[in-house]
């Protein structure tokens, strides 16, 4: 079976809702172990849930990948493993002279620092297994200018830029490292920032901002969880050090 991950152990961050729950379902579907990282018990359980629900196996663990020391504790407890999906983030509006510097922190805290506790972490456990495959999640916002979105931009700047240097400094380990920049996906952040904003205007905004990616609509989590399938499968094992847009034709067509 092509993108067959039996006898595979993968650990998500951020599994609990969106892309990260997507990804962790169709890793699960194809054979592998999941573990689940979520800050959120709660939000881990309901994606653990769906996926022993399907007969699959899978794991969940309450950690905040700002946490090293927590980091660690989790990775030590899973052991040995080929997958590490860096998801978890979170975002932020604002430009650079009205991001305060408490949300600039946070941001950095979660989606670079968080990023890099999971490599630390994460690498010994992938060298134990004979090597792997690392996923990180980027965004369009590494590629292009987005308006709004000063701390988020620096964030997922740096996760392209630490795909590439990880990419280069363990491909003799047998270890890929990768990344996904998407474009606007349907998830229920999506949702909470249309209900926060705009309460009277959701299928509006929603339309309008469905609309901003040329191909006219928003991405489902499931499409960016079959691209992560396919780059962590052994079919893309000639793959490592690139960034792949899911865009919608964002980054090439929207002039």
């Amino acid at each position: 079976m092509m993108f067959s991950l039996k006898d595979k152990r993968a650990v998500v961050t951020g599994g609990g809702s969106g892309i990260g729950q997507a990804i962790a379902s169709v890793l699960a579907a194809q054979g592998a172990e999941v573990h689940i990282i979520e800050l959120s018990a709660e939000a881990a359980a309901q994606t653990l849930e769906k996926i022993l629900n399907t007969g699959q196996k899978a794991y969940a663990h309450a950690c905040n990948v700002a946490d090293q020391a927590a980091v660690v504790r989790v990775f030590e407890s899973i052991g040995p493993f080929n997958i590490l999906i860096n998801n978890a983030g979170i975002a932020h509006i604002g430009k650079a002279d009205t991001t305060q510097e408490a949300d600039f922190d946070r941001v950095m805290q979660v989606n670079v620092k968080g990023v890099y506790n999971c490599l630390y972490a994460g690498i010994r456990q992938l060298r134990m297994a004979g090597g792997g495959v690392i996923l990180n999640m980027a965004s369009i916002a590494a590629l292009i200018g987005l308006p709004d979105r000063f701390a988020y931009s620096a964030a997922k700047g740096a996760v392209k830029a630490i795909t590439m240097s990880v990419a280069k400094d363990y491909i003799g380990e047998n270890i890929r490292c990768n990344s996904i920049s998407p474009a606007r996906v349907h998830t229920p952040f999506v949702d909470g920032f249309l209900e926060k904003n705009y309460p009277d205007r959701i299928p509006e905004m929603f339309e309008k901002l469905s609309k901003t990616q040329p191909i006219g609509r928003m991405a489902q989590p499931d499409e960016v969880a079959a691209l992560a399938l396919y780059l962590c499968s052994d079919e893309a094992a000639f793959i490592t050090g690139v960034d792949y847009p899911i865009d919608g034709g964002f980054t090439t067509l929207n002039n």
